[in-house]
């Protein structure tokens, strides 16, 4: 079943790995690092993107060294520098400036695959909705469409949904294997607001079951297994999401939307870009 893992909440490191309750396919973890410290890291089972969210590090991956990764202050400034890691690699990250924050982000693979960079010109955006229907956000996809042939079924992106908006609107799933209908994949989401205050609601439901809803905060992170699962950003705040999909079939998402909703797809600018570029 979904959940929620609170910032505030003591967890053991990583914050999400095979352990899981709710997620089978999916890895997660922050590193954050000072000048000079270095950190080590080999998953046995799983692919995996290092993604910069702020500062400047060196990446080796079993001894290929890409240099200086990472040219944004923080996530509100451009898209992110990332490495791709392949399976049962060894990565050893060093921070070279003075404070670095990265997020890793795995999804279960059995093949192995070469390491990559990818830059931030090599990312690859779409923007979906308008101020007017309320559902404005940019999708910076990291490890997406682009990336297809080079790694396996895990896909990693960055969103950010505008003052009061709404993402994963219309309300889709992706918890079913059906032909060119729906795959399934799971979903990961780690929040963060500016100003930090800032705060949302993140609802999910099945067509036949309760409706769950959550209030998400800066460092919060969402697991997600199954249902629609619509998000909204308080008004006043401008909201980020990291997100990571593995698919347990295939790379390509292909989301089925809430029938009684679909007719908002006509409304909303941007959701067959949106579509495409995720499959």
């Amino acid at each position: 079943m979904p959940e929620l893992i609170s910032l505030s909440e003591i967890r053991a490191r990583p914050l999400v790995d095979q352990s899981s309750a709710t997620l089978e396919l999916i890895y997660f973890d922050l590193l954050k690092l000072c000048a000079g410290r270095q950190e080590r890291r080999r998953l046995p089972a799983h692919e995996s993107l290092y993604v910069v969210l702020s500062g400047r590090v060196d990446i080796e991956v079993d001894g290929i060294r890409f240099e200086a990764v990472g040219q944004r202050a923080d996530i509100w400034s451009g898209d992110a520098d990332s490495v791709y890691a392949p399976v049962d690699a060894e990565v050893v990250v060093t921070a070279i400036s003075e404070s670095v924050e990265i997020a890793v982000a795995g999804g279960i693979c059995e093949r192995r695959y070469a390491a990559f960079r990818v830059t931030p010109e090599e990312v690859d955006a779409v923007n979906v909705g308008s101020s007017e229907t309320h559902s404005q956000r940019r999708i910076a996809h990291l490890l997406g469409q682009r990336q297809n042939g080079r790694c396996g079924h895990l896909l990693v992106s960055e969103l950010y949904a505008g003052d009061g908006c709404w993402s994963g609107y219309p309300p889709h799933k992706h918890d079913t294997e059906c032909g060119d209908v729906e795959s399934r994949h799971e979903e990961l989401y780690h929040y963060r607001f500016w100003p930090e205050t800032g705060f949302g609601g993140q609802i999910v439901y099945e067509e036949h079951g309760p409706v769950e809803t959550f209030m998400t905060r800066s460092g919060d992170t969402f697991l997600l297994d199954r249902g629609y699962h619509p998000t909204v950003t308080s008004p006043g705040h401008r909201s980020y999401i990291f997100t990571i999909l593995v698919g347990k079939h295939r790379r390509g998402l292909i989301q089925r939307f809430d029938p009684k909703h679909e007719h908002l797809t006509g409304v909303i600018p941007g959701i067959d870009a949106m579509r495409a570029k995720f499959k």
